[in-house]
Parts: structure tokens; C-alpha cells; sequence
């Protein structure tokens, strides 16, 4: 590497509507009433299994999460819809998830301190595309005047680092002056608000970097990337079964196995050591230990993980101000969570200072940068 790679702007962007746990559960808890009166002869024949019901404070309890944002919130607390009502738009007019994407890439130029004439390529990386083609990223790329190239790219929850990596690699190779990464989590429309176990868990937000070389860098506060590092490894654990074929297979193409479901424990169980131990490794990688890091930038999906997660790295609990949390106010913002807690929590850090910013979700996948302040 001929030139050192800077993180040098973040952007964090947010709906303006959201939903607490209260209006959450009183609309899923109608839901079950209804549900549970309609297949009262099934359920009494034991044919159908009767809906649970749930609690604010259970869903606290589970995740840490208190409420989230929300594209649209029209239809998402509707019983007979429980499912947010997005208006299609004309082939013409932005679409939505563009929409929010652009929105974020503004925040994160305006704090990189480039303009759209400064950036090379588009980099649209999270957990769902609105279309297959064309590209997110070069929509977001003409709506915004970007000369260069664009593309998107699915990682599930670690998108974001993964596109992260593929930008520090383009400036690596000079293929590139400077990269504009955007994760617009538009997750709404595949969460099943029907589900006890999954219907809290996300929320709808749009993040964005920008990562360049050390040479133009004219930004308050930067951070050289000081290396990157990244695993997968299969598992069926957290899955979404939407896509084209849906309709050759005289399936529901909206049944519940076509939204996210996930086996949780096993989730928890698997990736938490899974995450450390690649903390762990990266650390080492620079002679490094976890007291040797000021700040954790871990990706939000349920605080449970986090804890235990750092505890694993540090042994013992980490305070707010070294591992800063989010999902209380976001929700799991699957790729976004990692680089909502780094656009919030990173201006008091001072030069020198060593920060771990860390996704991890389905694949299993996890992605981490290792960040120093300059």
C-alpha cells in the first residue's frame, strides 16, 4: 500500500417517524386477539397453534431495544396489515431506498468536507436492495452528480465493513482518490410484524463513510484505517427466502419463510465467541490487546451479545463510554448498527487514540476495521 487509507466522514440519517415497544406490542397484542378468536375450533383441536402474546418489557429485556425508526409507519400497526405501506413510485421518479441513501451520503460529504466532484465511486452495501438492476449505487451515483462508477452489495448485518473493505482495497490500488460507502436499511418491508420473536427487532436507518487517501484528507476529525479484516462462515441460522425464483415455485412468495426468521440461541451461541476470537485475532495482528483499544464500535443487534462479547475481550463489563449502544433508540439497523454507534460516539477521541469497528450477522459473516485517530 502506497498511500495510508483514511475513514475521514460518517453520516447518519433517520426517518422522521418511529415506534416505541408500548405501541409495538398493543397493536401485535390486538393481532393475536384476533388471530387466536379466528382459529379458536383449529386451536382447540389442536390443528393451529395460538399466538403468543407480548410484552414491552420483554422485548426490553431480550434486547436492550426501547423503540426504532420507521420508513413508514402507516399500515405497520394495522391489524388487518401489519406491514408498513410504501406507495410504489414511477421507473422515473428516485426510489426509496435511493432516497434515503442520498440523504445519508449528504451527512457524510458534508462531514468528510468533499463535495460530489471529489468522490470516484458509489459503494451501496447492506442487507437488501430494493431491485435487482440497475444498481442502487448508480442511482444514488446520478442523483447526485458523481462522476466514476457505482455498484451494491449484499452482506447481510456486515455490509457495511464489507463495503468498507472493498473501498479501503479500490484506494489501496489507486483504482480510486476517494469512496463514498452508503448503507440505506430499508428493512422494514421484510419484518414479520405477525412474529413474537422477530417483529421488534429492526429499525429503518441510512449510514455513509467516506474513505479516501491520507493526502486530501481536510476533515475535523479522521481516522487512518489501519487494517481490515473479515470471515464467513455458512450457516442457515438467520434467513430471508425472498427473491425471483419465489414465483416458479407455486409457493406464498410472501409466506413467513420468505421474511428474516432466525433460530436466536443459536445465533447468540454461535457468534458471540465466533466475533471475539475475530477481534481478538485482528488485534494481534498489530500487536495489540483489548486494553489497548479506547473505543468499541460493535454492531447493534441485542445488547445481551455486546456485553458478552466485550466481557470475552476484556474480562470484564464495559461502560457506555467505551462501548457505546444504540439499539435502545435504533433497533437492530442490520449493517447500519456498527457505524451508527461510530457517527455518534468518535469526535472526543483524541489523535493516537485506537478504535475496533466490528459487524457480524448472517452468513455467518463479520467484518472489522481497526481505526486510529489522527
Amino acid at each position: 500500500m502506497s498511500q495510508q487509507i483514511v475513514v475521514s466522514g460518517v453520516g447518519v440519517w433517520h426517518p422522521e417517524s418511529s415506534i416505541t415497544n408500548q405501541e409495538l406490542v398493543d397493536s401485535y397484542n390486538a393481532y393475536v386477539d384476533s388471530y387466536n378468536e379466528e382459529h379458536k375450533a383449529e386451536i382447540e383441536a389442536q390443528q393451529v397453534t395460538a399466538k403468543p402474546y407480548s410484552s414491552a418489557e420483554f422485548i426490553e429485556k431480550a434486547s436492550g431495544i426501547k423503540s426504532r425508526y420507521i420508513y413508514q409507519k402507516e399500515g405497520a400497526l394495522d391489524i388487518s396489515r401489519m406491514k408498513p405501506k410504501i406507495e410504489a413510485r414511477e421507473d422515473e421518479a428516485l426510489s426509496h431506498q435511493a432516497e434515503i441513501a442520498v440523504e445519508a451520503a449528504k451527512l457524510a460529504l458534508a462531514s468528510a468536507n468533499k463535495t460530489a466532484q471529489d468522490v470516484d465511486a458509489v459503494i451501496v452495501s447492506c442487507a437488501y436492495t430494493q431491485r435487482a438492476y440497475p444498481a442502487i449505487a448508480i442511482e444514488v451515483q446520478e442523483a447526485l452528480g458523481i462522476e466514476g462508477f457505482g455498484f451494491d452489495m449484499l452482506v447481510a448485518c456486515s455490509a457495511a465493513t464489507f463495503g468498507m473493505h472493498r473501498a479501503y482495497e479500490m484506494l489501496s490500488a489507486g483504482n480510486a482518490k476517494c469512496v463514498l460507502v452508503i448503507n440505506p436499511e430499508l428493512v422494514s418491508p421484510q419484518i414479520n410484524y405477525t412474529d413474537r420473536d422477530s417483529h421488534f427487532i429492526f429499525g429503518d436507518v441510512a449510514t455513509a463513510t467516506v474513505l479516501e487517501t491520507a493526502d486530501t484528507v481536510n476533515s475535523e476529525h479522521s481516522y487512518d484505517v489501519m487494517s481490515t479484516n473479515a470471515v464467513t462462515k455458512y450457516s442457515n441460522n438467520i434467513r430471508s427466502n425472498f427473491g425471483y425464483v419465489t414465483r416458479t415455485e407455486d409457493v406464498d412468495p410472501y409466506g413467513a419463510d420468505k421474511l428474516f426468521h432466525q433460530a436466536g440461541r443459536k445465533v447468540f451461541k454461535e457468534v458471540c465467541p465466533m466475533a471475539a476470537s475475530h477481534i481478538e485475532s485482528h488485534l494481534n495482528r498489530h500487536q495489540l490487546t483489548a486494553t489497548d483499544v479506547r473505543r468499541w464500535w460493535l454492531h447493534q443487534a441485542n445488547i445481551n451479545m455486546n456485553t458478552l462479547i466485550i466481557k470475552r475481550l476484556l474480562g470484564r463489563d464495559a461502560n457506555a463510554d467505551e462501548a457505546p449502544i444504540v439499539l435502545d433508540e435504533y433497533a437492530n439497523t442490520a449493517s447500519a448498527g456498527s457505524v451508527i454507534a461510530f457517527g455518534l460516539n468518535h469526535e472526543d477521541l483524541v489523535a493516537g487514540d485506537v478504535g475496533v469497528l466490528c459487524s457480524f450477522g448472517a452468513g455467518y459473516s463479520i467484518g472489522s476495521l481497526l481505526l486510529k485517530k489522527r
